[in-house]
């Protein structure tokens, strides 16, 4: 069994929702884009305690954010032969929305959430990077422009003002 359906068992047997987001999550959606790891968000705090990752042949490294942090912490799994794991543990209740609008997808040898298209757009927003505008581009090229601006339109203004900005410049 591969790490992430190990991961993604020990999740779902504590009732934690969580989605593939990042690089993996593009590729879901049509964009290809190289990566070494599989990001996973997830809101419940639970995974930042040790004690929760009980993984065989596997080392976890918990990196807890502080107060002005805009997580809550990130979780890095590894194992021998194995991609890594990061777990992205957000704090705002948007993220946790997000965690409902998924589609599934088979990923390696496990069945496991997705985050839908323009909830993938608002986590790339809310990062800002580069890389991140750079994605939004691809998403929106890959799919129905419009359909996803609209539906991202929708749910954008839970986001920080410079992200809405950057969503507005982005858009047209």
């Amino acid at each position: 069994m591969t790490l992430l359906a190990r991961v993604a068992d020990l999740l779902n047997e504590a009732g934690i929702p969580f989605a593939i987001i990042g690089a993996s999550a593009l590729a879901a959606h049509g964009v290809s884009r190289s990566t070494l790891d599989i990001d996973v968000l997830v809101t419940d705090r639970r995974t930042l305690r040790r004690d929760f990752w009980i993984l065989a042949d596997a080392t976890i490294e918990i990196r807890p954010g502080d107060d002005s942090d805009p997580l809550a912490g990130v979780v890095r799994v590894t194992a021998a032969g194995q991609r890594d794991i990061d777990i992205v543990v957000g704090r705002a209740a948007w993220q946790t929305h997000l965690l409902a609008s998924t589609v599934r997808l088979e990923l390696q040898d496990a069945q496991v959430p997705v985050v839908d298209a323009p909830g993938l757009i608002m986590l790339k927003l809310y990062a800002g990077g580069r890389q991140d505008l750079w994605d939004i581009e691809q998403l929106l090229a890959a799919g129905s422009r419009a359909e996803l601006a609209a539906a991202v339109d929708e749910r954008v203004s839970v986001l920080p003002a410079d992200a809405r900005a950057q969503w507005d410049r982005l858009k047209s």
